[in-house]
């Protein structure tokens, strides 16, 4: 058949509990070929297609993965039906996997570019419109084909496996120049290589606040490379001293200036955060979002980073950032301080929290950190919940104090950039860091998954991986409670 047109490379992200069950699968030590199918959700933005592993089905060897009547073994056809019906009425993408010896290098074979030319035109008919390709893994690589409609082809250029640990996949080892610079004395920890990587990340920041100005200022110092930010408060006098880098002429204006127009020119929290990174990082690319991140056109903002760090701490918020961890694949940590007082001025426990949440681990559903009454009492109008008292008092804010904020990000930011890098031990804790400030005394929370977690299960109707194909909990632009 004719040369079909080339598209963009897409990208494909993995769950690193479906990615260990899979090359159990694939690599069992038989040294032979073996095959499986991954469906999996969507995720378009401006950095192309991205590809999110939703479900896996293993083919059994001699039954759906059977001597190839052209080639050295194939996927049965009532095997291939069953699961890209399935596909189509799932609106996910179908993916047929088989695996090549070697280690670092792989590629589709003369005869598996055969198939894929004799086969996908058809099951393109089939999906009705969604796409349809391939994947072919070595121990530490892999190739893909995606067929979209119109017979257009497009290839994988780089898998990502997503816990507690990065691991990046590609079809041959990565050639690029790693540029230190002023990074030398970091890059001692992590190389040229992992210094690049941060320089290549896109990190998204909810909440400019106490805490996610120290982020912003950690991450830019790093050298992360872009940035997306969503805050839509402005400095308050009040809340100078714990955002970091603040000036006093952000929020304290003349007193001759009439009310209205001194708010408007008191500075905005992502504005100060970004003039903050950009001092650190002249080169960083940011997006700051002077807006609330549960505007819709906001949150698809976040959809495609490579991290999330969550440093507001509202239900909405937190339900917001759950659904995006789990739909779209990517990482985050939650990070917070609390500080009980009581009515006679008692301080409780004061602690602060660095909570990593993946696409399998340390839902904040399952965890009970998300309050359904809260969300309830969120949705309403700030005047009604005076109205009706859904809230004790309103006006009284909880005590932030900048060290404490500071232990929890600090913590945060470490998980990120070890996650990234690939150099958390394989046996490293995995639970979720809490920091007693009153009585010194570090500790662990082991966090929970549900079996039928509508968010982060495996079960029929979680939005699991679904990427663009499922809504996402936030409010259509323009609305203001």
């Amino acid at each position: 058949m004719d040369e079909e047109p080339v598209m963009k490379p897409w990208r494909l992200t993995i769950p690193s509990g479906l990615n260990q069950e899979l090359q159990e699968h694939l690599f069992p030590g038989d040294g032979d070929e073996h095959g499986a199918v991954i469906l999996a959700g969507t995720c378009e933005s401006e950095r192309g297609l991205r590809l999110v592993a939703r479900e896996l089905h293993l083919a059994q060897d001699g039954v759906d993965y059977v001597p190839g009547k052209r080639g050295y073994r194939m996927l049965k056809a009532e095997f291939i039906q069953g699961l890209i019906l399935r596909a189509r009425d799932k609106r996910l993408i179908y993916l047929a996997i088989h695996n090549h010896g070697g280690t670092y290098t792989v590629g589709f074979s003369g005869p598996d570019m055969a198939s894929h030319e004799r086969g996908y035109p058809a099951l393109l008919d089939i999906a009705r419109g969604m796409p349809v390709g391939a994947l072919v893994f070595a121990r530490s690589a892999v190739a893909g084909d995606l067929w979209l409609p119109g017979c257009r082809r497009a290839p994988l250029i780089q898998a990502t496996i997503i816990g507690h640990r990065r691991q990046l996949l590609f079809p041959m080892p990565e050639k690029r120049a790693a540029a230190i610079g002023m990074y030398e004395r970091q890059s001692r920890l992590f190389g040229g290589a992992g210094q690049e990587l941060l320089q290549r990340t896109r990190v998204g920041i909810i909440g400019l606040g106490g805490a996610g100005s120290v982020l912003a200022e950690l991450l830019g110092r790093l050298g992360v490379g872009e940035f997306v930010l969503a805050d839509p408060d402005r400095a308050e006098e009040t809340n100078l001293p714990r955002l970091i880098g603040a000036r006093r002429r952000d929020a304290v204006l003349p007193a001759w200036l009439p009310s209205v127009f001194a708010t408007r020119l008191r500075s905005t929290k992502v504005r100060m955060a970004a003039r903050n990174i950009r001092r650190a990082n002249p080169k960083a690319q940011i997006e700051a979002l002077a807006r609330d991140f549960l505007d819709d056109d906001v949150a698809a903002r976040f959809t495609d980073c490579d991290f999330l760090f969550l440093a507001a701490d509202t239900m909405g918020a937190r339900l917001l950032f759950n659904a995006i961890v789990h739909q779209y694949g990517i990482p985050g940590v939650q990070v917070g301080v609390k500080i009980p007082v009581a009515e006679d001025g008692t301080v409780g426990n004061a602690f602060c929290v660095s909570r990593m949440v993946t696409p399998e681990q340390g839902c904040l559903w399952c965890n009970g950190l998300i309050n359904a009454s809260r969300l309830q009492d969120e949705a309403v109008p700030e005047a009604a919940r005076r109205g009706y008292a859904y809230v004790d008092d309103p006006d009284v804010a909880a005590p932030s104090v900048v060290t404490m904020n500071a232990v929890a990000c600090a913590h945060a930011a470490d998980d990120f950039l070890f996650h990234l890098t690939g150099l958390r031990n394989e046996d490293a804790e995995t639970g979720w860091f809490r920091w007693n400030s009153r009585r010194a005394v570090a500790g662990y929370d082991m966090p929970r998954r549900d079996a039928d977690c509508a968010e982060c299960s495996s079960s029929e109707h979680s939005r699991l991986g679904m990427g663009d194909n499922a809504a996402l909990p936030t409010r259509p632009t323009g609305h203001r409670s």
